[in-house]
């Protein structure tokens, strides 16, 4: 990518007036902090009586100042809330194409009237109460909060270059985008770089929907034509869908079934806007549809997801056998997510976890959540604390994969 970093660096300090210095070369300066999300550092968060950390998608921490003189990380620029102010006049898209489309919503509201449910706790009160009462009469705090410390520092390394994630599965209903969608979020609310949701999966994708997206505009497949080389990252995210926490959207569909993104079209839009974005997580077609294999061999770090069933772990163990084909680096960054389908599965996790880690990837459980498994909007603040770990875990282990050689 010819002057790629050099130009990435220039379109960053246009919209923060300064850049930091990362190992080997020019990094990331991200934005400070917008109004109410303190800057994030390796400070150890308070940790809440009921267990939970601190994570939650347009939450800042309670009651933390950013300590002087940390190593990493600058504190925020004087006078940023009168430039947060010009950067949010200037945020709004220029004038659109005539032909451009017209917005839609995410959810059907005929449908959608007659399906509403409110949202539950990961986790029973029963179980929560519990948990704190451990907490309270053991020593596991102190564990807990050294744990979070490392998964922080870890997620808030500099990178001098972007980093795409492609997150992919061999069957629907394995927790794709959903594990996309929490690992978004855990780079979204640690890092102060910008971060990029891309949707590779046109069929009807849930991304949108499990990110809280209210509607749709440009897609994947336009986006690649719209961009210039010339324009700023301002100029780009007004064709993108905003989200919380200096978070970005571009969808690959507006809900509408026979869209097409081919791998032409995928790869033009990711070297569009690869230097625009910290981290970039695309959400990719199952395998083997050809935009997830290419994906899978172009990406920094890749993320594979399964059901914890026994036909899951058989079908992606075959997967990874396919891969170990590839080059070195594919299954070398390869991180494979187990996700548990139902409270008590009775597979024993431990043996299956040990025979997909001899093909030589990294492998982590996302464990059973009711608010997951009940579909819709994810509010992280209902997440159980086991699965709010087990997200930060598996960021903090692709993003530390996509950084090294292999």
């Amino acid at each position: 990518m010819p002057n790629g970093e050099g130009r990435q660096g220039d379109v960053l300090r246009d919209t923060t007036g300064g850049a930091q210095q990362g190992p080997g070369g020019q990094a990331y300066r991200a934005p400070a902090p917008g109004v109410g999300l303190p800057a994030q550092s390796a400070q150890v968060p308070d940790v809440a009586a009921d267990g939970h950390s601190p994570w939650q998608v347009g939450r800042p921490y309670q009651g933390h100042e950013q300590p002087s003189g940390h190593q990493g990380i600058r504190p925020p620029q004087a006078g940023y809330q009168e430039q947060r102010q010009q950067a949010s006049a200037a945020n709004r898209p220029g004038p659109q194409p005539h032909s451009g489309p017209g917005s839609q919503p995410v959810v059907d509201q005929g449908p959608a009237g007659a399906v509403r449910h409110k949202p539950q706790h990961g986790e029973s009160y029963t179980a929560r109460a519990v948990r704190a009462l451990r907490r309270t009469l053991s020593s596991s705090a102190a564990r807990e909060v050294a744990e979070i410390t490392r998964t922080a520092e870890v997620l808030q390394r500099p990178v001098t270059t972007g980093r795409q994630i492609a997150v992919t599965s061999i069957r629907g209903g394995s927790g794709k985008s959903t594990v996309a969608a929490l690992l978004g979020a855990t780079y979204a609310h640690y890092r102060q770089d910008p971060v990029l949701f891309l949707e590779a999966d046109p069929a009807l994708g849930s991304l949108p929907l499990r990110l809280g997206a209210e509607s749709l505009r440009w897609t994947t497949s336009e986006i690649a034509d719209i961009v210039k080389p010339d324009m700023s990252l301002l100029d780009v995210t007004g064709y993108l869908v905003q989200l919380p926490d200096n978070a970005w959207l571009l969808p690959a569909s507006q809900g509408r079934i026979g869209v097409m993104l081919d791998s032409r079209a995928y790869e033009r839009a990711v070297v569009a806007l690869r230097r625009y974005f910290g981290v970039m997580v695309i959400d990719c077609e199952t395998l083997p549809a050809e935009v997830g294999r290419v994906a899978l061999a172009s990406t920094h770090g890749r993320v594979l997801t399964a059901p914890a069933t026994p036909e899951g772990i058989s079908s992606t163990h075959s997967v990874l056998q396919w891969m170990q084909g590839l080059p070195r680096q594919v299954i070398a960054g390869t991180v494979v997510v187990l996700t548990e389908l139902v409270p008590r599965s009775g597979l024993d996790l431990g043996e299956a976890v040990q025979r997909l880690r001899s093909t030589g990837v990294s492998v982590q459980i996302l464990p059973y959540d009711r608010h997951l498994a009940g579909g819709g909007r994810i509010h992280t603040d209902l997440l159980a604390h086991p699965t709010r770990q087990a997200a930060a875990r598996l960021a903090a282990d692709v993003f530390q994969l996509s950084q090294q050689r292999h």
